[in-house]
């Protein structure tokens, strides 16, 4: 199979999409990448929709998008148009339409965009398994298309452009039983009407692939661009989005997991970041997103060609601020086609598909281990006993001893400082090599290399050594040395601003000479605010993670300004939740209660923010534990695909509780709902007491 999904992987290019008209703002094309969210409020609130339409402009929203779940709603959008238009805003308005195609053809006539979802827009699920043979399959299509070729009709008729969103929880009964909850029958679903679309001369259409699960949204988008080029269908442009992605710190890394990596590659011409906040807080976080490409382009430095030769190295000391010169300016006057078919023919890993690397285990690095979180502690003057909750490590002096929460750093990075105390278990230590040396070659420090101190013969960690590469260093003679060296774990770094993507190549070159080494992922940020840093790391790693590269992470410290010990223990304790946070999103590692909460819009029965707070506030020690949170039925029990329980609205005060994709309790009283929800938690043996965790007081 083709793995060809965007313009360029080691260069960033835009994948070039056909422009679409959206009122006076057309996307795609040439055209910026775009914001855009969606109201909150109940649609028949008209002015209750365009104040708020209005802060959502003022923030930097684009498009707003309005839900419209019944033809009275879809009526009602011409009064907040109206409205808009006599305040002096003319943002394009999208219909948000799920089961009402009457609803789709009305609104079609009103505003500058339909959205419509293939799995329920005149299709059905009611979680059967159906058998079809090819043509009761095909006559269910027919039927389908006929339902929905009106919609397309009207659209053209009156220049209303219209996104198919596929939503990885809400396919069909019918693309489930022949494709299954997979990527492909994400694509299916949309190219069907998008076909067509196409048969009807309509082509003002964006697509989107949307899924909580970050590793399914990256493969459907990707596999959907590579459909589309194998099938000859016009290059459509992409609306990208995380659905579910929850809120605060979490929401916006599961966010940047997602939408991220495929910006990475040149995919993506609109970005809506679904928070459970007010929307006026997603445009600016996916402005931060957007913002990192503006100059990408100028700012990236050249990534050598797999088939080019390796550089000469030069070592700089410093720990991990270790540099490497490159010669790749040299390849400045290269050909985007040089750097390309620099990469061969067969790309080493499946873009489509999750595979993790196959490594051998070295300590507890690599093999079937989870991946480890490093923390970089080389700042710090001085380290107690107390500092180490930073990182996870809590100490009690009451007791003498040590607690480790869930976000308990693995390793930590001391530099030419050690510890001068013994760390508690579960926590180990890894130092320069030349403290190595000076220490006595002790055998609780694991020692860290630069390529040109592992190139040199000399004393050697009996289990595990860490050695710092870069794409420049892993010459012949390295990835020889690398190869027969059952005890290195390489710590992998970049200084180049296409960051990803350039590790990502240095990982291919590790395939491809057969170099299995476990790889700690490394990147550093210069002083940037605490979200463009969430934001930034979280795209760096985790989109390395989706491809399973990796076995690890460490975020240093080496480019942030000096500063207090008081601040740089808020800055370690931030790095540390980050880290772990990048694992969970990128469902690499689950490390805490992990929370499938919907943004809200007009269809939402309970107040989503509240609830989702409370939920969180009773149950967050549930390490693993998922919990879908949904205003509605629209994407509920099947956006909860991945998640253990379920908490839907169902009418007014009313929830449904579920276990996985099964409802067991149908109506129960919103203010009995957490207690409920807790006790199906209880009869499944997955509810565990909330442990206090206070220090006794002496005396």
């Amino acid at each position: 199979m083709n793995k060809t999904y965007c313009p360029s992987l080691t260069e960033y290019k835009r994948r070039l999409s056909r422009e679409v008209k959206i009122g006076d703002l057309p996307m795609g094309g040439l055209n910026p990448i775009r914001v855009q969210s969606m109201t909150t409020v109940d649609t028949m609130d008209t002015l209750g929709s365009v104040e708020q339409t209005l802060r959502m402009v003022e923030a930097g929203c684009e498009y707003v998008r309005i839900t419209a779940p019944s033809v009275k709603e879809a009526q009602n959008l011409l009064e907040i148009k109206k409205e808009l238009r006599k305040r002096g805003c003319s943002v394009p308005l999208i219909a948000d339409i799920h089961f009402t195609p009457n609803a789709a053809e009305l609104a079609a006539r009103i505003v500058e965009k339909v959205r419509v979802n293939p799995g329920n827009y005149a299709d059905k699920k009611k979680f059967d398994v159906i058998e079809y043979t090819d043509s009761s399959y095909a006559a269910e299509v027919e039927r389908i298309r006929e339902r929905f070729r009106p919609l397309v009709q009207i659209c053209k008729q009156y220049g209303t452009a219209m996104r198919i969103g596929t939503n990885h929880g809400s396919l069909s009964d019918r693309i489930l039983s022949r494709y299954g909850d997979t990527p492909l029958g994400m694509v299916e679903s949309a190219l069907e009407f998008l076909r067509l679309c196409e048969e009807e001369n309509y082509y003002d259409v964006v697509l989107s692939m949307k899924a909580s699960n970050t590793q399914v949204m990256v493969q459907a988008y990707r596999l959907l661009v590579q459909k589309l080029d194998a099938e000859g269908l016009q290059p459509y442009p992409l609306h990208l989005g995380v659905t579910e992605a929850g809120e605060a710190e979490d929401g916006r890394i599961k966010s940047a997991v997602g939408i991220g990596t495929l910006l990475e590659d040149g995919l993506g011409d609109t970005v809506r970041v679904s928070l459970t906040e007010a929307p006026e807080a997603e445009a600016p976080v996916a402005k931060a997103l957007i913002d990192r490409y503006t100059n990408r382009a100028q700012e990236a430095k050249p990534i050598r060609p797999l088939t080019s030769p390796p550089s000469p190295l030069s070592k700089r000391e410093g720990g991990l601020a270790l540099e490497l010169v490159s010669d790749a300016k040299n390849l400045e006057a290269s050909s985007p086609s040089l750097l390309e078919r620099g990469l061969g023919g067969e790309v080493p890993i499946d873009p489509f598909q999750y595979h993790r690397r196959v490594t051998p285990e070295v300590l507890n690095l690599g093999g079937q281990n989870v991946p480890r979180v490093l923390v970089d502690i080389s700042r710090l003057s001085s380290v107690e006993y107390a500092d180490l909750r930073a990182v996870g490590h809590l100490y009690s002096a009451f007791l003498d001893k040590f607690q480790m929460n869930d976000l308990g750093a693995d390793y930590l990075y001391s530099g030419q400082r050690p510890v001068p105390f013994m760390l508690p278990n579960g926590l180990k230590e890894v130092v320069d090599y030349t403290a190595w040396l000076d220490a006595g070659q002790r055998a609780d420090h694991y020692p860290v290399l630069t390529p040109v101190e592992y190139a040199e013969a000399g004393p050697r960690h009996s289990e595990l050594n860490f050695v710092f590469q870069n794409l420049d260093s892993l010459t012949p003679a390295a990835l020889g040395q690398l190869r027969d060296d059952a005890t290195a774990v390489i710590i992998l770094y970049t200084d180049n601003a296409h960051a990803m993507p350039e590790i990502r190549r240095a990982f291919f070159e590790l395939l491809t000479n057969g170099v299995t080494n476990p790889v700690i992922i490394n990147r550093q940020y210069p002083a940037l605010t605490p979200e463009q840093t969430q934001l930034y790391a979280a795209t760096d790693v985790g989109g390395l993670l989706l491809d399973g590269l990796g076995d690890g992470v460490v975020l240093s410290t080496e480019l942030l300004p000096e500063r207090s010990k008081e601040e740089w223990l808020q800055t370690l304790d931030q790095l540390n939740q980050l880290s772990f946070g990048i694992l969970q999103a990128a469902r690499t590692r689950m490390s805490k209660t992990e929370y499938i909460s919907c943004p809200s819009c007009g269809r939402t029965l309970f107040d989503l923010q509240e609830t989702t707070a409370m939920i969180r506030k009773r149950t967050d020690h549930l390490k693993g534990v998922k919990i879908g949170i949904m205003g509605c039925i629209v994407n509920g029990p099947g956006e909860m695909a991945d998640a253990d329980y379920g908490y839907v609205g169902v009418g007014k005060g009313k929830i449904a509780l579920y276990r996985g994709q099964e409802v067991i309790k149908k109506s129960v009283p919103e203010e009995r709902a957490v207690d409920e929800l807790i006790e199906l938690m209880r009869e499944d043996g997955r509810w565990l007491e909330k442990e206090l965790l206070e220090e006794p007081v002496a005396g």
